[in-house]
């Protein structure tokens, strides 16, 4: 046997329980090398080993859909939320719900009916609510707000009761600070079919354009400042004028200033001038109204004008610029003839402007026509829409008012209605003398003191 054979296993020296991979067997300069290879194998295999175990972990508590309490007391917090917010829900089921519309609250007590038929028992009170195809519900119940998709199917309390027993309603409780909620129902005029025209109608700029669009009804405007509706069929075309239509805007002619009424003291100042040429011979006069823009005021201008009792000819001022000044006004007087506006005014005022015209100048009430001029139309306008009250200049003392003692409404009905049984002539000391039993019914004082059914009968003869 040789030496090799005599050696036991335990006499085998330990050096360490080397691997494979650790020794190195050239012993040379390559070890660091090697050794630090073999740490990033050992750290890639270790990421690796980390990955498959964290795939067959269970989802954590945070990626679960609700997340449970941290601790006992959060718990049992949440716990006696859902209580509450279960006990409020419970007490919702029997609280009628509310029809809520255009600032009007009412408890609705018969839940059994649709949607529909609440929208036409309310009908009566909003008319706008009577075409069902224009009006959509919907529900606000708390934080909950839900399309009623068949109004004429679905009955309140169903849809009431989808929402209280539906979780997010009772979610919604338990964060609510209101735990009593109103169920809200609440209609909505749609605007889907306001202005909205059916595909076979339109309205159109011109006749041309209504020919080619190839509807079959179609509304256009004429140079006779009318509308017209043609209409095409297998018969042919039809051109109607139209007398009133709801597919066109109803508009109101008049004016709306958008500057200042023009003082009752530039009027007067104004009216003291014609008064004086109509005094100087009956003659007419022209003043012109300016606005500057720079000083925000009114300005008042006599152009140059030769005048006549009957006509006015005027040169307009150099001195009014239109950068700093707007002409507003043209304004001129008739002497003592009515207050009324010629051909030749027609033929004259032509300007988009305010015209005026002063009649009776000679009278203690001057007469005064107001009116607007624009593309050759001309529509009169009440004089209180551009000139200041005449009320407005000055105010009466205050004490006048300590003298004047205001009877009640009921004796000023009385007494109105007496005027209007025996005339306010025989009535023209009623209002100053008292009322006296036993005097002749057919005297003022004795009619005072009969009430009005029993003068009727007096002089009915009955």
């Amino acid at each position: 046997m040789s030496e090799e054979k005599k050696w036991n296993d335990d006499e085998i020296l330990d050096i360490g329980s080397v691997d494979e991979d650790d020794f190195d067997p050239f012993g040379d300069d390559d070890f660091e090398l090697e050794s630090q290879q073999h740490e990033e194998k050992k750290a890639e295999e270790k990421k690796a080993k980390e990955k498959k175990l964290a795939e067959k972990k269970p989802p954590q508590k945070a990626e679960s859909k609700e997340e449970t309490p941290s601790n006992p007391l959060e718990a049992e917090i949440s716990a006696a939320a859902e209580k509450d917010a279960e006990t409020a829900r419970d007490g919702l089921f029997s609280k009628p719900p509310v029809f809520a519309y255009a600032g009007v609250t009412e408890d609705v007590t018969d839940t059994s009916v649709t949607f529909d038929e609440l929208r036409i028992a309310k009908s009566e009170d909003f008319p706008e609510l009577d075409d069902g195809k224009r009006v959509s519900w919907t529900v606000e119940y708390g934080k909950i707000t839900k399309p009623v998709p068949s109004p004429r199917k679905k009955t309140v309390a169903e849809f009431k009761s989808e929402i209280e027993t539906s979780k997010e309603f009772l979610d919604s409780l338990k964060k609510a600070k209101d735990k009593s909620p109103a169920c809200k129902l609440v209609p909505k005029v749609t605007a889907q079919s306001k202005g909205k025209m059916s595909a076979y109608k339109g309205i159109f700029p011109s006749f041309e354009e209504a020919e080619q669009s190839g509807k079959i009804i179609s509304l256009f405007p004429s140079g006779d400042g009318n509308v017209y509706e043609m209409r095409k069929t297998e018969m042919g075309r039809f051109i109607t004028p139209v007398s009133e239509t709801n597919a066109i805007r109803k508009v109101r002619a008049g004016f709306t200033p958008a500057l200042p009424l023009i003082p009752a003291k530039t009027l007067f100042y104004i009216l003291r001038f014609f008064k004086y040429m109509a005094h100087k011979g009956s003659y007419e006069a022209l003043a012109n109204i300016y606005w500057d823009k720079q000083a925000e005021e009114f300005v008042v201008d006599i152009p140059e004008q030769k005048v006549s009792r009957v006509s006015v000819s005027s040169r307009l001022s150099d001195a009014f610029d239109s950068g700093r000044y707007i002409h507003y006004m043209d304004i001129h007087s008739h002497n003592n003839m009515n207050a009324f506006f010629s051909k030749t005014d027609d033929c004259d005022e032509k300007a988009a402007r305010v015209y005026a015209v002063v009649g009776k100048i000679s009278g203690f009430f001057p007469e005064i026509k107001v009116r607007i001029a624009n593309s050759r139309s001309f529509v009169e306008i009440d004089p209180s829409v551009v000139f200041e009250s005449v009320a407005a200049v000055w105010d009466f003392p205050e004490e006048w008012k300590n003298a004047v003692l205001m009877e009640s409404d009921e004796a000023d009905k009385k007494l109105a209605f007496l005027k209007q049984l025996v005339g306010s002539k025989d009535l023209g000391t009623l209002s100053q003398t008292p009322k006296t039993v036993g005097l002749c019914p057919t005297s003022p004082q004795g009619i005072s003191s009969l009430d009005p059914l029993s003068t009727a009968q007096m002089r009915g003869g009955n």
